[in-house]
């Protein structure tokens, strides 16, 4: 576990960096929503990469956690209890359907079914909640509009002292380090161990005695809080939430970003999420090329010339460059044919 955490802080170290950097080449505005998106597919990540739990629906936490924070700060007036909130309501959300869904020995297919109905149920109810009978306290739902106009975050206990521009990023960037460094440390105690196992051989586990239901809606849960998180940080960037949170498109998008990084990393579906994110954002600056054909062909060229995603491929390939250099050294080196291991026997005597 502490070689695990030693090779985790190093690459928190690496991400801070570049993070810190990523200023000079991009607008914080727009790294700001990258940084978001990584933590959004983080939580996909973590729960199908090392849970095996295909989640439709994890926009279905994204969204609940935005709405959440926007409801309860025209209600509060300030960020502090809404953005816990923002990560507890999700969190228990996806508590109870966890528990629903693997307590009920549902197979992977029908979770699948269940987590995108729903989503779709969300996006269609809030959609529906235009008319002034929508109230939650002060805050009007506004159906397809969205709820605008909220306190976005401030410092805690000075709502007026609100955070953004260049001092948002560098939040939502430590964030984003935070729970990597977090979820690293989850998979690396007892508890990841067991949760991985249960990806391989769920009824092997069981026969050890472990309850693999239990250990399954905890990280089914965690995974829902992550993407609570974002959502309520994306609340704030954008300071305006609509029902196209739930959509289907953007639950498509987090399965795409976790696919085309690489699942069972926790590196990839950040790298995916930041890359097709900005891609995304780039082509939608121009009207020749539609953006989700292009993310369309990304999604089939990486399934087929790379099925593990771009990381892992990534990794295998310098993991067999290095070796390759170091059988090339070791050739090189007296003793490794019969001529050299005479001329290495003169040199010992």
């Amino acid at each position: 576990m502490a070689d695990e955490m030693k090779q985790a802080c190093l690459v928190a170290i690496v991400a801070a960096v570049l993070l810190a950097l990523a200023p000079t080449l991009v607008e914080t505005y727009t790294l700001t929503l990258l940084v978001i998106y990584g933590i959004l597919a983080l939580s996909l990540g973590l729960i199908w990469g090392f849970g095996g739990i295909l989640c439709f629906g994890q926009a279905a936490f994204f969204g609940l956690g935005a709405y959440t924070y926007a409801i309860a700060a025209i209600n509060i007036g300030e960020s502090t209890v809404p953005f816990l909130l923002g990560i507890a309501v999700p969190l228990l959300f996806a508590a109870a359907l966890g528990a629903m869904m693997f307590y009920g020995r549902l197979s992977d297919v029908y979770l699948g079914v269940i987590t995108l109905v729903v989503t779709l149920l969300f996006f269609r109810f809030m959609n529906s909640t235009a008319g002034p009978e929508y109230v939650i306290g002060s805050a009007r739902l506004g159906g397809f509009n969205g709820i605008p106009g909220f306190q976005t975050l401030n410092v805690p206990g000075d709502p007026s002292a609100y955070i953004f521009g260049d001092a948002y990023y560098f939040l939502t960037a430590a964030f984003l380090i935070l729970v990597y460094l977090l979820v690293r440390w989850l998979l690396a105690s007892p508890f990841g161990r067991i949760a991985m196992a249960i990806r391989e051989n769920e009824l092997r586990v069981e026969l050890l005695g472990y309850d693999a239901r239990a250990r399954k809606t905890v990280l089914f849960a965690i995974g829902g809080a992550i993407a609570g998180l974002s959502g309520t940080l994306f609340a704030s960037w954008a300071e305006i939430v609509t029902p196209g949170m739930f959509s289907l498109g953007q639950s498509a998008e987090v399965i795409i970003w976790c696919i085309v990084g690489g699942l069972g990393t926790l590196v990839g579906p950040v790298i995916g999420a930041m890359i097709l994110a900005y891609l995304k954002f780039a082509l939608g600056q121009q009207s020749v090329i539609d953006n989700t054909l292009v993310l369309g062909v990304i999604l089939v060229l990486c399934v087929l010339l790379m099925p593990r995603g771009v990381v892992p491929t990534l990794a295998s390939a310098l993991k067999r460059y290095g070796r390759r250099r170091r059988t090339r050294g070791a050739r090189r080196r007296p003793g490794s044919s019969p001529a050299g291991a005479k001329l290495a026997e003169r040199i010992h005597v």
